[in-house]
């Protein structure tokens, strides 16, 4: 029974991985230089890109919460009788040698079409212990994914004996920390203990990624809604949570202007209460798929996600070099139509490559499936 599918997250999984490269394709039309990679500051160019960058990427920006409570969905509370070590082993195994594999090719493989300098290189290898590589921005999402993994057995007995009511008490101040970025922005640069020497506010050990999993056991476990109001509460959720995500990107993305990445992306950050929203609503769409098996070739794509995860970016700067061609404010199409491209050929072309990898002995080492 351990062992049987959820047919339903293999469906959530595949969705939320096609919007991790539709963020990065997004990323070519706002970069600040002909990199395609964000950076520190961003420049819209034209009203187009303000546009479709507003909704494709502030749409996709449910893509990590997606995969933070796929994963608390999947493995907390851990099994009975499983121990800490047993499961730190596990996860372990499962993902940091491909991680690994990966660093060392964003490190190196650059190097054959000049994508990088043999400097940059060698820092990035020495670099390696503390952090990604400097042509591997994405794989920061294994950092915070390795602290869920640390905190599940932690939390574990919690869950376990938590009742609905506590669960909802930990999910509201979860909730409230994520009104934080606003409260910086726009109110009090310290709030609730923070200072210059200090910054453990009072929900620290309430926020982050921990609310997904707490959220994620309690979907799993307490909510008992049926699909009629699944289907309703999630188009709400996700109407109300995506136009707060993509307006404020959209008001202050003036074509033309340079303004800092933090400040333009306030509404995209993953823990605030607009992108929950917005995940909730999927999340519980996605749950009311009852279908006892998935098509053959979604749960094979499913099983290849963590692949194609760490591999894309470098096929999407294949396919931006034809189709942007180091020119956001004119590519080979329309915008509207070229960040969508962009992803769907990205995708294609690792589920191809994954899936060719997975017939290698010992591919589970390299690209986890």
């Amino acid at each position: 029974m351990q062992n049987q599918r959820i047919v339903f997250l293999d469906y959530v999984r595949v969705f939320a991985c096609f919007l991790v490269i539709l963020v990065h394709a997004s990323e070519n039309f706002y970069a600040s230089d002909a990199s395609g990679l964000g950076g520190p500051v961003s420049l819209l160019l034209n009203e187009q890109n303000r546009l479709w960058v507003s909704v494709y990427d502030g749409f996709s920006r449910m893509s990590v919460p997606l995969f933070m409570i796929i994963s608390a969905y999947l493995l907390a509370p851990m099994p009975e009788g499983q121990s800490m070590l047993s499961f730190y082993k596990r996860r372990a195994l499962r993902i940091l040698p491909p991680v690994i594999f990966f660093m060392l090719l964003y490190t190196f493989l650059p190097l054959l079409w000049n994508g990088m300098s043999w400097e940059q290189s060698w820092t990035d290898l020495r670099n390696l212990p503390l952090n990604f590589p400097s042509m591997a921005g994405h794989l920061w999402f294994i950092y915070p994914l390795i602290s869920l993994y640390l905190i599940i057995p932690v939390i574990s007995p919690w869950l376990e004996k938590a009742s609905a009511k506590e669960e909802l008490v930990f999910v509201g101040l979860f909730v409230l920390s994520t009104f934080m970025p606003y409260m910086h922005r726009w109110l009090w640069p310290e709030l609730w203990g923070e200072c210059f020497w200090n910054e453990f506010h009072m929900l620290w050990y309430c926020s982050g990624f921990l609310g997904y999993l707490v959220l994620a056991h309690y979907i799993r476990k307490h909510l008992r809604w049926n699909i009629r109001k699944r289907v309703w509460v999630g188009v709400v959720s996700v109407l109300v949570g995506a136009f707060f995500t993509m307006f404020p990107f959209y008001y202050q993305g003036v074509p033309g202007r340079v303004i800092a990445t933090p400040v333009l992306e306030v509404a995209w950050a993953f823990c605030t209460p607009n992108v929950v929203l917005l995940t909730f609503g999927a999340f519980i769409l996605f749950s009311c798929i009852r279908t006892l098996r998935a098509p053959a070739w979604l749960t094979a794509v499913s099983r290849l996600s963590f692949g194609i995860y760490l591999m894309h970016l470098f096929f999407l700067n294949m396919w931006a070099q034809w189709l942007v061609n180091g020119n956001p404010a004119e590519p080979l199409l329309p915008v509207a139509v070229t960040i969508p491209l962009m992803a769907v050929l990205t995708f294609v072309t690792c589920v191809v490559v994954a899936r060719l990898v997975s017939f290698l002995p010992g591919s589970k080492w390299v690209i986890g499936a």
